[in-house]
């Protein structure tokens, strides 16, 4: 498998480049040259898979022979080895409940196979890898655990700072070995500018080794196809889901398009935005017009240009009534969603994170507007208990705290203060 810059203007490279790479020097994201489909009677049999052997067939055409089958099969094993529950909320809405995993979020999965790749690329090269990302929520903390103690890699994380809940920021600023967290003075669309910029700087290229943790790289990007046949292996419906996905840099609902494309059936995908709509707007006006970014309660989708919907386009061959027929996207103001948040508590006995609520509210808006029987799932992509404010003030009651992040709350913060521009991190990188 070869893959391609979306900027048209790179040469092609294999898997493990492009994972090192993780983005093409032309600044273009890089995309597979052509999407594999899934074996004949793959999804016919699929109840009939462990989680380890669907996430190697998937996976294995994308990564080609860069990784041997034995490695890869380990690669996939340590990357899914907890659950992915499709939890009932009530007769037509269903949780893909993703926060089972070390840090309580959808991006264990990318970040723990991403991980495991580059320490398997990296055993054979002498230069140090620099994973430099940036997060606006959840990425931080998913990487800074995945990343934790693998030999030649170092991470640094820059995050906005007060714009992330505190248990997220606990993740990302109390791990110390091999991981930094930069604290910027601006949003998550600052950081990513900073980062973007970081990998085409001649200088930094020529001192460090860097690449991205973020969606941009495909080893972070592609194995998030994953918990969409996880799905699927639990629908128990004879019509395909209609799947709704809380959206921010646009990665997530696009693993979910790349599937659907492989062969998994979909019969609908909502984009389902916060007060950064852009996506939103351009669904419905056919103009594509990215803005600065809004500060909401549902903090990881606050992108104001999100990343990753250039691969959206692509996959879709850039044709905007072929991709409005399959995807459509809504806005959910804060209210909303507080709102939102209250009345499925009441009604199903169901805590939502801000996020999944935004998610909650567009496929319910989505379903009552479509023929009946019509049924779905939303991606609830991170525990409750990293967002206690929201949450506990909309239910009236405490979050009971996991045990898989008690112990942070005794943990020293420790980060860097930067300022929100690329010189900034620059002057840092090459110090």
């Amino acid at each position: 498998m070869l893959y391609y810059s979306l900027n048209q203007n790179a040469p092609r490279v294999n898997f493990a480049d492009a994972a090192v790479s993780g983005q093409a020097p032309d600044k273009g994201l890089y995309f597979p040259r052509s999407i594999p489909k899934l074996p004949d009677g793959f999804i016919q049999n699929i109840r009939s898979y462990s989680k380890e052997e669907i996430g190697f067939t998937v996976m294995k055409p994308f990564v080609g022979e860069t990784i041997n089958d034995i490695d890869l099969q380990k690669i996939i094993a340590e990357t899914v080895n907890f659950n992915f529950p499709l939890v009932k909320i009530n007769e037509q809405i269903a949780s893909l409940e993703l926060f089972h995993g070390p840090t309580l979020a959808f991006k264990d999965v990318g970040a723990r196979f991403m991980s495991r790749c580059l320490g398997h690329f990296n055993q054979q090269r002498d230069q140090a890898v620099t994973v430099l990302v940036a997060t606006s929520g959840d990425t931080g903390g998913a990487v800074a655990n995945g990343f934790l103690g693998v030999d030649g890699v170092n991470v640094v994380i820059l995050y906005p700072s007060g714009k992330v809940s505190p248990v997220q920021e606990l993740q990302l600023t109390t791990l110390g070995k091999n991981i930094t967290a930069l604290e910027v003075n601006g949003n998550f669309d600052d950081c990513q500018s900073m980062v973007k910029q970081a990998f085409t700087d001649p200088d930094l290229n020529r001192k460090l080794l860097l690449t991205s943790a973020n969606s941009i790289n495909v080893a972070r990007w592609l194995p998030q196809q994953l918990y969409y046949f996880y799905a699927y292996q639990q629908w128990q419906e004879e019509k395909p889901p209609i799947i709704c996905v809380p959206s921010g840099n646009f990665g997530n609902i696009c693993a979910g398009i790349l599937a659907f494309a492989s062969g998994l059936p979909v019969q609908h995908f909502i984009a389902a935005c916060n007060a950064n709509d852009v996506v939103t707007d351009y669904l419905q006006t056919g103009n594509y017009q990215p803005k600065p970014a809004v500060a909401t309660i549902s903090n990881a989708m606050d992108v104001g240009n999100p990343s990753n919907f250039i691969r959206i386009l692509e996959i879709f061959h850039h044709q905007f009534n072929e991709l409005k027929n399959k995807v459509s996207s809504i806005s959910v103001d804060d209210n909303t969603t507080r709102q939102t948040i209250t009345e499925v508590f009441q009604q199903f006995n169901y805590m939502l994170d801000p996020h999944g609520a935004v998610a909650y509210y567009a496929l319910d808006q989505y379903l009552k507007n479509t023929d009946t029987g019509n049924k779905g799932f939303i991606l609830e992509t991170a525990h409750p208990v990293k967002f206690p404010e929201t949450v506990e003030t909309a239910i009236h009651q405490k979050i009971e705290i996991p045990d898989a992040v008690q112990y942070l709350f005794g943990l020293e913060k420790k980060s860097i203060p930067l300022a929100p521009t690329f010189s900034a991190l620059k002057g840092w990188l090459m110090q």
